[in-house]
């Protein structure tokens, strides 16, 4: 068996998502201690206690799915449960880059708590939306975000075979959204973003965090990362700076790393954080692979049952 972990990014956030796992678990909640301590947030209080509208600001949202991604983590690192391989989408790649020790937990924190900032913070004026679009390729998603004369309109994410996720003006995206219907498309669905995130309109941010990440040590990588920029591995001579400026405002290329990892022969993807979107993308991808996910108590415990048993369920 070979275990690829997979990490939500923004959108799957929800308030509650994983108090159950806090409230039985002390290793959980140590996560959340040494998270608060770091940023000076309580983001327990935010995760468990708070409004929507206060966890679906940008600053907000990533550092409190982080969290919860690394705190369970933590859980299966005490299980001796360890991945051969890791993808995250958007936010979810530091999360990868945190558990391949690329950048230390500490740093990683830092530089979440910041991104999410930058991007709130010098997201230009307007009033932006996110759409999911299914069911047309990527010939005809190209030729509906040319042909919208509303406003500015980009794709984001790649995220499998027949999903593209754009980005912009809500003025174009609803004209993008006429045009994708009338071209045959299955299913449109808004997603729960503040801003037009992975595109040229957050350049801004992404020079400002290029300079936060210059100040941060970059390890070497103990366990193989996927990167979203071409859905390509991670080298060893990559300028992660860099790379990870671009990525702020790249589109997303999920689907080709879904595919560079069953290239990798990953038979077992476990997606760790809020919701079950990317095992979603991974099954569209390949319906011949386990694919499981940790959200709560039941599915942490059922997931740990069947990986320590080679793939069985108890």
């Amino acid at each position: 068996m070979k275990i690829g972990f997979l990490f939500p990014g923004q959108g799957a956030q929800a308030i509650g998502m994983g108090k159950d796992l806090y409230e039985k678990y002390e290793q959980y909640r140590n996560v959340y201690k040494k998270v608060n301590n770091i940023t000076g947030k309580f983001i327990d209080k935010i995760t468990f206690e708070g409004t929507e509208e206060n966890l679906c600001k940008t600053e907000n949202t990533q550092i409190c799915i982080l969290t919860m991604s690394l705190a369970i983590l933590n859980l299966l690192e005490n299980k001796n449960i360890k991945a051969d391989a890791c993808m995250g989408l958007s936010l979810g790649e530091y999360t990868s880059l945190i558990y391949s020790n690329a950048l230390s937990f500490e740093d990683g924190v830092i530089v979440v708590e910041k991104r999410g900032k930058l991007m709130q913070e010098l997201c230009p004026d307007g009033d932006w939306a996110m759409i999911a679009i299914l069911g047309l390729d990527e010939e005809k998603i190209h030729n509906i975000c040319s042909s919208v004369k509303s406003g500015f309109i980009a794709p984001a994410n790649y995220n499998c075979i027949g999903q593209i996720v754009l980005s912009g003006e809500r003025l174009a995206i609803q004209e993008a959204v006429e045009k994708a219907k009338s071209e045959g498309a299955k299913k449109v669905v808004e997603l729960k973003t503040s801003g037009p995130f992975h595109t040229k309109m957050l350049s801004k941010a992404a020079e400002e965090l290029k300079n936060e990440l210059n100040n941060i040590k970059i390890n070497d990588f103990k366990v193989n990362v996927i990167k979203n920029l071409d859905g390509a591995l991670y080298k060893k001579d990559d300028n992660i700076p860099d790379l990870l400026a671009k990525h702020i405002i790249s589109p997303v290329r999920f689907d080709i790393g879904i595919q560079t990892m069953l290239n990798l022969n990953i038979d077992t993807f476990v997606e760790i954080g809020p919701g079950k979107t990317l095992s979603g993308f991974v099954k569209r991808t390949n319906k011949d692979v386990n694919i499981l996910n940790i959200n709560n108590v039941e599915t942490l415990e059922s997931t740990i049952d069947f990986l320590k048993n080679g793939g069985k369920n108890e």
